[in-house]
C-alpha cells in the first residue's frame, strides 16, 4: 500500500555532487520504507530554497516523490517561527511564559495546513489508481496511507478526512502533550484537537503524554474515552505510546570505528581534565542549558578537589535564530560560562568548554565515546535522542575495551521511562545534580558497566526502524468506526 507521509522537513538534501538522504533519525527510519511501498513525501519549501516542487528520488532510479509546500517569507515566519515555535513549542513543554499571543499566527498556521493537505491529496492520487474509499467500513479500505508528523501540521489529519472518509491516517506527536489544564491556554485549543481527532492512530512518546491528549479530547471537545481510544463523530481514534529511538546498528558502528576511537582519544588529551562531562543540545529554553550550568557550578563551589580534574564540554547547536528568545538565552548561556571560567579557570585548566556551532554525526560520536559522563536534562522532553546515542555508542565502545560513560538524565525527558540504568535527576534541582555528578564520577567500574550495559540493552529494544515498522502495522490494523453507544 502506498504511503504519503508529511513532515515539515524534506527527507533529502542537496550536496555538491547531488542530492542525498537527510542526516536525523526520521528520514532515516522512513526513506526505505518509501523506497519498499512508493509513495510521496510531502514537506515545506523554505523562503529563497531553490529545491523543486516536485522531484522524484533517488535519482538513478525513482521510488517516491518528494512534493514541497512554498512558502512565502511572512507565512513561513507566521506559521514556523511564529504558531509553531512561539506558541505550540513552548506550551507543550510547559513553559508558559514563553508562549506568544497566538492571534497574529493562526491565520497562517490553518492556510499552511490546509496547502500541506491539499499537497498530499493530490500526492495520493498520483500514486494510486484506485479510487479513495468513501467510508472508514470493512472492506471499504482506502488504497493509500497518510502518516503525519508533529505540532506543525495538526489540522492536517481532519482537512485529509473530510475529502477521503475511509482513508487510513496516523499521526505522530513528537514532543510533550502537555496535561489538559495548561493545553486549554490556547484560544485555538478546540480547533487543534479537532483537527488531531481526523487521524486513526496518534502516536506518543509516553503513555503519559497518551493519557494527556485523551484526557484532552475528553474535556475539550466533549469526545467520549475508552482505555486507550477515543470516540469521536462516530469513529474511533487510537491514542497509544509508540516510542521512538535511533538507527542503533548505525550508532553502535561509530562505537568500534578505530579512527572515532583515535580522534576521542586526541579529544580528551587536549582537555586538560581526567574526567569530561558532556552536554549536546540544541540552543533552547527546553533544554536546561541555564540550570545544568548552575548545577556545574554548584558541584565547583561544593567539590574544590575536583579543580583541575573534571571539565564540562557543552554544545549547544543554533537553533530558531529568527526567535527573539533564542537570542537572549544565548546571551545568558555566554555569560554564565564566562562568569563560571572566569571564577575558577587555573593556568591550563578551563572547567567549561563552550561550543556554539553544529557538529557532524562522526564528530560527536568522538564525543560521545571520550565523554565519562553525559548530562542530558531537559526541563521537559518527548523523547531525547542524545541520550539514546550516547548509550549505543558509549556502550559498543565498551565492548572494545573503552571506560564505560554514566548517563545522567532527567526525570522529564521521555527517555526516563525507558532508560534503565540511567541516573535520573531533576534538572530543576541544581544542588541536587551537583551532588549526583560527583557519586557518577566516583561511580566503581563494574556499577558503571552494569549501568550502561542496562542503557544499551533499552536503546537496542527502541530501533527506530521498529518503531516507524511497529507504526505502520499499528495504523493498518486500525478500525476507524467506532462501536455503537
Amino acid at each position: 500500500m502506498p504511503l504519503v507521509l508529511l513532515a515539515n522537513r524534506a527527507p533529502i538534501r542537496q550536496t555538491p555532487t547531488g542530492w542525498e538522504a537527510a542526516l536525523g533519525g526520521l528520514a532515516s527510519a522512513l526513506l526505505p520504507v518509501l523506497e519498499d511501498r512508493g509513495g510521496a513525501w510531502v514537506a515545506m519549501r523554505e523562503p529563497e530554497d531553490g529545491a523543486p516542487l516536485m522531484q522524484p528520488y533517488p535519482e538513478a532510479s525513482p521510488t517516491f516523490t518528494v512534493h514541497r509546500v512554498p512558502l512565502e517569507e511572512e507565512e513561513f515566519k507566521d506559521y514556523y517561527n511564529g504558531m509553531s515555535n512561539q506558541v505550540l513549542w513552548p506550551l507543550a513543554h510547559y513553559l508558559v511564559n514563553h508562549v506568544a499571543p497566538e492571534r497574529a499566527f493562526r491565520g497562517a498556521y490553518r492556510a499552511v495546513n490546509r496547502r500541506f493537505a491539499e499537497a498530499a491529496l493530490a500526492a495520493a492520487a498520483e500514486v494510486s489508481s484506485a479510487p479513495p474509499a468513501t467510508s472508514g467500513a470493512s472492506g471499504d479500505a482506502d488504497p493509500v496511507q497518510f502518516w503525519i508528523q508533529d505540532y506543525h501540521l495538526m489540522l492536517v489529519p481532519e482537512l485529509i478526512r473530510q475529502r477521503r472518509p475511509g482513508a487510513r491516517i496516523g499521526h505522530f506527536w513528537h514532543i510533550p502533550w502537555p496535561a489538559p489544564e495548561v493545553f486549554r491556554i490556547l484560544p485555538s485549543a478546540r480547533e487543534l484537537l479537532r483537527g488531531m481527532l481526523g487521524a486513526d492512530l496518534v502516536g506518543f512518546h509516553t503513555d503519559g503524554d497518551a493519557e494527556n491528549f485523551r484526557e484532552s479530547a475528553r474535556d475539550l471537545v466533549g469526545a467520549t474515552v475508552e482505555g486507550h481510544d477515543v470516540l469521536w463523530e462516530g469513529r474511533r481514534v487510537r491514542a497509544e505510546r509508540h516510542p521512538i529511538g535511533i538507527d542503533v546498528e548505525k550508532f553502535e558502528a561509530f562505537g568500534h570505528d578505530a579512527h572515532i576511537a583515535q580522534e576521542a582519544d586526541t579529544f580528551r588529551r587536549e582537555i586538560f581534565a581526567d574526567h569530561i562531562v558532556l552536554g549536546i543540545d540544541r540552543l533552547d529554553y527546553t533544554k536546561g542549558l541555564l540550570l545544568r550550568l548552575e548545577a556545574f557550578e554548584r558541584f565547583l563551589e561544593s567539590y574544590p578537589e575536583m579543580h583541575g580534574h573534571v571539565a564540562m564540554f557543552q554544545i549547544a547547536t543554533p537553533s530558531r535564530t529568527g526567535i527573539p528568545a533564542y537570542a537572549q538565552l544565548k546571551r545568558k548561556v555566554e555569560q554564565a560560562v564566562g562568569r563560571i571560567n572566569g571564577r575558577f579557570a587555573e593556568g591550563a585548566w578551563t572547567p567549561i568548554h563552550y561550543r556554539y556551532r553544529a557538529y557532524t554525526q562522526q564528530e560527536l560520536a568522538a564525543l560521545y565515546r571520550a565523554a565519562d559522563v553525559a548530562l542530558v536534562t531537559p526541563l521537559r522532553d518527548g523523547m531525547n535522542l542524545v541520550a539514546h546515542e550516547f548509550g549505543a555508542i558509549s556502550g559498543a565502545a565498551m565492548d572494545d575495551g573503552a571506560q564505560p560513560g554514566v548517563l545522567i538524565l532527567s526525570e522529564l525527558a521521555g527517555a526516563s521511562d525507558y532508560l534503565d540504568g540511567a541516573v535520573c535527576v531533576n534538572p530543576y534541582d541544581t544542588d541536587g545534580l551537583a551532588r549526583v555528578l560527583r557519586a557518577a564520577i566516583d561511580l566503581p567500574l563494574a556499577e558503571k558497566r552494569r549501568r550502561l550495559s542496562l542503557v544499551r540493552e533499552a536503546v537496542r529494544g527502541l530501533d527506530v526502524h521498529a518503531w516507524a515498522a511497529r507504526f505502520l502495522d499499528r495504523l493498518g490494523e486500525s478500525q476507524p468506526v467506532a462501536s455503537s453507544q
